[in-house]
């Protein structure tokens, strides 16, 4: 009997381990995974799917088909006639024509990205005109949400800009913020990199970008994607070898006015501001091929430079920005002391970085030219505008996409940096 007993309280005993040990396996993989890094939610934009316009020159009506509903304000702008309607990020996914060609009231309209959360769609009009409504429908019938914009014709006399005060897109403050603006700890991650990393700033200014896609290729390619990758690609060279510290104005396919790209130059007391582009052509001018380097200068150096300065700067224009506002120049002496400085610094820049890049790229015929171009006016820091070729020109074009070509290029212009910095004994920085 107690043999038996025995028998039984061993088995217990032994049911009670098994069970413990299962529940301690349960609890500990419940806790590895309750532990374990949780997959990434991918952030879910609203998507427009369709749009379309329809009326005439004295009325028009703008239709923009959503998966949901949205929140829209919309505003009108003159010099040129421009309607502006700011909404939040959307992924659009239109024909790739849409856009190119309106009716009535709207002669074209472009989209896109204006800042991070931000999209914005701009009307270019044919004439003064009034927003008689604006508003976005709830999905309803099978129909999905709209966002409606209607138009309608008024006399010069009686048009009036409706823009809101603060009507200029918001940007990133780590990177755009004025040192002088504010205290160091307030102004993000720049200016705290900055007052810890001694070596010098280079700021690589992608141009165009969001809802401005600079010049387009005849098989689609845009200017803001081929110069965003070589952009990426220079930052990471330059950075590889460790002398310089390198901020970028976009590192994605945000739109950025062209006077910020100014303040973030000068906020991070850069000591070189490279501004990178891809021309274009229209056919009925001929074929033009190989890169330029453009510094700033009052004059146009030629008919071509002075022509793209122009349509450069056009830039806030097409992203729906109002320029009656900009303030003039500061005409002060010492402004424009240091300015004739740092023009003959870029100057310098652009002879080096000319040398350095025909032993890898083709260069245009007359490769060092200077224009009115916005985007080089600090007068603090010694600027260059490359066009790194013609995405009109064939050859060009299958360089401007080559990831080989690109890796040359790239290696030639983070060399003319380190050679031009190497041999610099006065700083252009506006706090030295």
């Amino acid at each position: 009997m107690s043999s038996r007993f025995n028998h039984f309280a061993l088995l217990a005993f032994a049911r009670l381990c098994v069970a413990a040990s299962l529940c301690l396996t349960v609890s500990s993989a419940e806790a590895v995974e309750s532990h374990a890094p949780q997959p990434a939610v991918a952030v879910s934009f609203p998507v427009a799917s369709d749009v379309r316009v329809a009326g005439d020159d004295k009325q028009t009506r703008f239709i923009l088909d959503l998966d949901q509903k949205i929140d829209a304000r919309a505003f009108v702008l003159g010099d040129p006639y421009r309607v502006v309607v700011d909404i939040p990020q959307v992924t659009f996914k239109l024909p790739s024509d849409a856009g190119s060609a309106g009716r009535g009231l709207i002669r074209a309209f472009r989209y896109g990205l204006v800042m991070p959360g931000g999209s914005r769609l701009v009307f270019d009009l044919t004439g003064p005109a009034k927003i008689e409504k604006s508003y976005v429908m709830d999905a309803a019938n099978g129909q999905p949400a709209r966002l409606v914009v209607e138009l309608v014709a008024v006399e010069r006399a009686a048009f009036k800009s409706t823009q809101p005060v603060e009507e200029k897109p918001t940007l990133r403050p780590g990177i755009v913020m004025e040192a002088s603006a504010a205290p160091a700890e307030n102004t993000g991650t720049a200016n705290s990199a900055k007052s810890a990393d001694p070596r010098p700033v280079i700021v690589i200014d992608p141009g165009h970008g969001g809802l401005d896609n600079g010049t387009q290729a005849p098989s689609g390619e845009s200017e803001k994607t081929i110069v965003l990758d070589f952009a990426k690609a220079l930052r990471d060279r330059i950075e590889k070898g460790g002398k310089f510290r390198v901020v970028m104005t976009r590192d994605d396919d945000t739109f950025i006015p062209l006077g910020d790209r100014v303040k973030i130059a000068r906020a991070n007391t850069a000591a070189l501001f490279v501004s990178i582009h891809a021309d274009a052509l229209p056919k009925r001018e001929g074929d033009a091929q190989g890169a330029t380097i453009y510094t700033l200068s009052d004059k146009a150096s030629d008919a071509e430079a002075e022509k793209l300065a122009e349509a450069e700067n056009k830039a806030d224009a097409i992203a729906g920005i109002n320029l009656t506002e900009e303030p003039a120049d500061v005409a002060d002496i010492l402004i424009d002391l240091t300015q004739r400085e740092t023009r003959t610094f870029s100057s310098r820049f652009a002879h080096i970085l000319a040398n350095e890049m025909k032993t890898v790229a083709r260069m245009h015929k007359r490769p060092l030219k200077s224009a009115g171009f916005r985007v080089l006016k600090a007068h603090d820091v010694p600027s260059v505008l490359v066009e790194l070729g013609y995405v009109s020109n064939k050859a060009d074009l299958q360089h401007l996409v080559s990831e080989s070509w690109r890796s040359r290029t790239v290696g030639s212009v983070a060399q003319a940096v380190d050679a031009f910095l190497g041999k610099r004994v006065v700083s252009a920085g506006p706090s030295r």
